[in-house]
C-alpha cells in the first residue's frame, strides 16, 4: 500500500472521528439543557406530557456519549435521528428551512447521524478496540 493511500485512510478515520465527536458534544449539551425546569414547562406547549422530560434528556445525552466513544453508534444514531425528526416535524412543524423556526441545523444534524448510522463508528472507536482484543478477554 502506498504512503498516499495510508495517509488518506488515516485522514478519513480522523475526520470521521471528528464528525462523531462534534455530533456527540452537541447532543450531550442539548441533553443536559433538557434537565432544566424551563424545558419541562415547555413540553405541554409541544403537545407532550411533562413526564417525558427525563426520557427526552437521556435520549440525547446517553447517545451523544456513546457516539463519541464509538460504542453502540448505529443504535445511538438511530435514536437521535428519531429525535431530530420529532424536532423537525413536531416541534418546528417543518415550516421553513431558514429563518425563524427554520430547520437547517436540524437537517444537518439528521444527515450527520444518518451517516453514522449507515457507516458505523469507524476505525477510531472503542468498538474497534474491543473487536481486536484477544478472544480470551471477550
Amino acid at each position: 500500500m502506498a504512503f498516499a493511500e495510508i495517509r488518506e485512510k488515516i485522514l478519513n478515520d480522523v475526520v470521521f472521528m471528528g464528525l462523531r465527536s462534534a455530533i456527540g458534544v452537541i447532543f450531550i449539551l442539548h441533553g443536559i439543557s433538557k434537565f432544566s425546569p424551563g424545558f419541562a414547562e415547555n413540553l405541554p406547549n409541544m403537545g407532550l406530557p411533562v413526564e417525558l422530560q427525563i426520557p427526552i434528556a437521556l435520549a440525547e445525552l446517553v447517545p451523544g456519549i456513546l457516539i463519541i466513544i464509538g460504542v453502540l453508534s448505529r443504535l445511538s444514531a438511530s435514536l437521535i435521528s428519531i429525535i431530530m425528526l420529532g424536532a423537525i416535524f413536531m416541534v418546528k412543524g417543518a415550516s421553513s428551512i431558514i429563518g425563524k423556526g427554520g430547520v437547517e441545523l436540524d437537517l444537518i444534524l439528521l444527515a450527520s447521524v444518518l451517516v453514522i448510522m449507515i457507516v458505523g463508528p469507524g476505525r477510531i472507536s472503542l468498538a474497534q478496540i474491543i473487536k481486536k482484543l484477544p478472544r480470551c478477554l471477550h
